[in-house]
């Protein structure tokens, strides 16, 4: 089967169909965070560091990397970023921007095969980032939608796909390089969005034969108790074929649904890490218990 690898200097990441699901953190992207966005552009990166900790500690594989802030140096502050953030952990990255000029000048400072986020069916993108992406011998995602935008019919995504593989392959990109985003609409605003998913994400495994990924949060968008749906998304998605996602590990009902769906997938030997990660929750949570109690009888005492 298809396997896409990435790296770091120190540290290799493989997505596969028959590998666990490879958790993408999403949280180094200033959009929708005003905060952030104002910290990068005033050149303060003390979020970004304990954000890209943070992410790792919970179980994040891979981090993605965004630095699109308005009327900044993008191209000056993504590569910033990626120095810094390689210099703190050691996960391969995503690299992910509009730009092509910023892509460039991430992927310039990389140490390891990034993924690049991404390019669209549009032509002219295709000649621009495909390009790019040859010359630093990196991955790519592939995002199903072109000039004539995004379709609500899941066929339509499926031939977008189709043809970023064939165009890539012009560019000797091979389609182990090629991680397609089927698109995930917001299900409050599309009822369909879910099962559209599933079916393009099974038609991109057993036709195409590439890997896929999505921004996971995308799905509750504008609806409350937001990582409760993600975390009954993901599982599905998994069962349908998608390999990784970009999401956010800090939510534990998030991270624990997508390693019960690496047991239930088989891609959890003899369910060693399922065991792992629940014994140490289990301690940490009776060592929580228990200084709970112990703080109680203190106070009670005194």
């Amino acid at each position: 089967m298809t396997e896409t690898v990435l790296s770091s200097a120190t540290k290799e990441v493989v997505i596969g169909f028959d590998r666990p699901f490879v958790i993408i953190g999403e949280r180094i992207n200033p959009t929708g965070r005003k905060k952030l966005a104002e910290e990068m552009k005033a050149g303060n990166f003390e979020t970004v560091i304990a954000d890209a900790i943070a992410q790792v500690e919970a179980g994040a594989q891979m981090l993605d990397v965004n630095a699109g802030i308005p009327l900044a140096d993008e191209p000056a502050i993504l590569r910033h970023t990626i120095e810094l953030v390689q210099s703190i952990t050691d996960v391969p990255l995503s690299i992910d921007s509009s730009i092509v000029e910023a892509l460039e000048a991430g992927l310039s400072v990389y140490q390891g095969k990034a993924l690049v986020n991404s390019v669209t069916g549009e032509d002219e993108q295709m000649e621009r980032v495909l390009p790019l992406v040859a010359k630093y011998g990196a991955a790519v995602v592939a995002i199903s939608n072109d000039e004539t935008g995004i379709s609500e019919d899941p066929d339509v995504r499926f031939e977008v796909a189709r043809k970023i593989v064939s165009r890539a392959a012009d560019h000797g990109i091979p389609k182990e390089d090629i991680v397609v985003d089927p698109l995930v609409m917001p299900i409050g605003a599309m009822g369909s969005a879910g099962r559209q998913v599933f079916q393009l994400v099974r038609r991109l495994k057993e036709e195409l034969g590439v890997n896929s990924t999505c921004g996971a949060s995308n799905v509750s968008f504008g609806l409350p108790n937001r990582p409760a749906l993600n975390a009954a998304f993901l599982p599905m998605a998994i069962a349908s074929g998608l390999t990784s996602a970009i999401t956010s590990p800090l939510h534990d009902e998030v991270r624990f649904a997508i390693w019960a769906a690496d047991v239930m997938n088989g891609n959890d030997d003899n369910c060693a890490d399922w065991i792992a990660r629940n014994s140490e929750s289990g301690e940490a949570a009776q060592t929580g218990r228990r200084g709970g109690r112990e703080g109680r009888r203190r106070t009670a005492s005194a």
